[in-house]
């Protein structure tokens, strides 16, 4: 493999346990561009098994693009990302933020087809539905589903093979409140069997209570990290969206200071 393509680290293989904290993916001064465009400045981090990893940022922040890098569906422009996980089938899961289905077969057997690609039947498919709380719609038509729904079925499809790593783009976008904080309750189920979930989100409480670690993006750059709580205690705020504002103004007051630094 090249040096920006996903790698299998020395030593994993055959490896089975799983703890709390394990890397199973690590990023290291990635940057990405479109072009002329820098979308990622330097960005390392390290999704973590057995943990729900929320990606938090204004919109053009980066977040799909990293999280599409973090996926291998782009090569970073410079760094590298690491998989340090078990061998696998299907390293990755990954949720699109529009995941489209081929029209003209049921739900049950859509996720048929993905299942039997990674080795998996009907049942596997039947419980992935399951999981996302759509046993009732398996014979339903995947382009007669809402946007809602078919973003359910997008999740059920990413669970598949059961992947060490998901990645989530808004998972929850289009979703009622009751079925946003099920896909959070579905994220944390995944990181417990020790799964390494990220994903991104604006509903900024729903990140605050259920994700274990938050990674905030502004401009192409991680300018926050570490657990909800220890980000709140750091900038002293009493919530995650009082975080989250604090952040993003204090970079926007130093780009300010920069700028006025270089014209006078």
């Amino acid at each position: 493999m090249t040096e920006h393509n996903h790698r299998e680290s020395a030593g994993t293989a055959g490896e089975a346990t799983t703890a709390v904290g394990e890397p199973r993916l690590e990023a290291t001064d990635i940057d990405f561009s479109y072009g002329d465009v820098a979308v990622l400045g330097g960005v390392s981090a390290s999704i973590d098994a057995a943990s729900v990893t929320a990606l938090i940022g204004p919109n053009g922040s980066g977040k799909t693009t990293l999280l599409r890098t973090l996926a291998g569906l782009h090569d970073p422009t410079g760094g590298e990302i690491v998989y340090r996980g078990p061998p696998a089938a299907r390293r990755v899961g990954y949720l699109p933020q529009r995941p489209a289905f081929r029209p003209g077969f049921t739900v049950l057997e859509t996720l048929t087809f993905y299942a039997s690609l990674v080795g998996g039947d009907r049942a596997d498919a039947s419980a992935r539905l399951e999981r996302v709380g759509l046993a009732d719609a398996d014979d339903r038509q995947v382009d007669a589903l809402s946007g809602g729904m078919t973003r359910l079925v997008g999740i059920a499809q990413a669970t598949i093979g059961d992947p060490p790593v998901v990645v989530l783009d808004e998972p929850a976008s289009g979703l009622d409140p009751g079925m946003s904080k099920r896909v959070f309750e579905i994220a944390s189920e995944l990181a417990e069997t020790g799964t390494a979930v990220v994903l991104s989100s604006h509903d900024l409480e729903l990140v605050d209570s259920e994700a274990d670690r938050i990674l905030l993006l502004d401009g192409g750059e991680i300018v926050e990290r570490g657990s909800p709580d220890s980000v709140r205690d750091r900038l002293d705020v009493a919530s995650l969206r009082g975080a989250y504002e604090a952040s993003i103004e204090g970079d926007l007051r130093r780009v300010r200071v920069q700028s006025q630094g270089e014209t006078s």
